[in-house]
């Protein structure tokens, strides 16, 4: 198996970045303000992580009707998220820079695929001293259809210039392993607050509690 995987596709949120629970945060104070009950936040987060805007809108449309517009919400949410992020940060998720460095030193192709807009990650990735270690990165606006679809990982794989067969793709939502599986990686779920399910489950071939365990799948010991 080792021999088999010439490079790595991270997501970004929940996956490099500590940001998910930062985003939860920001729903649930937007959503009290509109008398959102926190289970119903809970289950639209469970159902828009990784997704685009147009189809998390109808997702929020269906849990919670016509309260308040989609674009509204999210833009009273991502505002919370991004002063958090100007003041305090993000803080990286366990293991990524040894996880990154050891890639790198092995000589696998590295890459994001991520829906987070171009400027905001460059920003965090550069604050980190990580963004050295991506060969390329994948915007949501660069494709034509979001994840749950698998148009992100197959243009990372084409501008990685590897087969997605012969690539990891590594996610931490449900619809990010769909899209992954979708395109023909081999899927690791690497869990932070979306615990795996049955579509889960059916759309991977790892779940992991840390990202150090996809190094054995390039032959690096975990020493994790």
């Amino acid at each position: 198996m080792a021999e088999r995987f010439k490079a790595a596709v991270f997501d970004m949120d929940g996956v490099i970045f500590d940001s998910e629970k930062i985003y939860r945060q920001s729903y649930y104070k937007v959503g009290e303000i509109y008398g959102f009950s926190k289970e119903d936040t809970d289950r639209f987060c469970e159902v828009c992580a990784g997704g685009t805007r147009e189809k998390n809108a109808l997702r929020f449309k269906d849990i919670f009707g016509d309260a308040v517009d989609y674009s509204i919400y999210r833009a009273k949410a991502h505002a919370l998220v991004d002063e958090h992020g100007q003041t305090l940060g993000f803080e990286l998720k366990k293991g990524v820079k040894e996880t990154l460095s050891s890639l790198k030193s092995e000589g696998v192709k590295i890459a994001l695929a991520t829906s987070t807009a171009k400027e905001r990650a460059e920003h965090y990735l550069s604050e980190h001293d990580i963004l050295k270690y991506f060969d390329e990165i994948v915007y949501g606006d660069q494709v034509l259809h979001g994840k749950p679809e698998p148009d992100i990982f197959l243009k990372a794989c084409e501008k990685l210039n590897v087969s997605p067969g012969c690539a990891v793709g590594i996610e931490d939502s449900i619809n990010g392993v769909r899209a992954s599986h979708s395109a023909g990686l081999y899927t690791v779920m690497v869990i932070d607050l979306i615990m795996p399910n049955d579509v889960a489950r059916q759309n991977t071939d790892q779940i992991s509690e840390t990202i150090t365990e996809i190094l054995p799948l390039f032959g690096i010991e975990n020493n994790r």
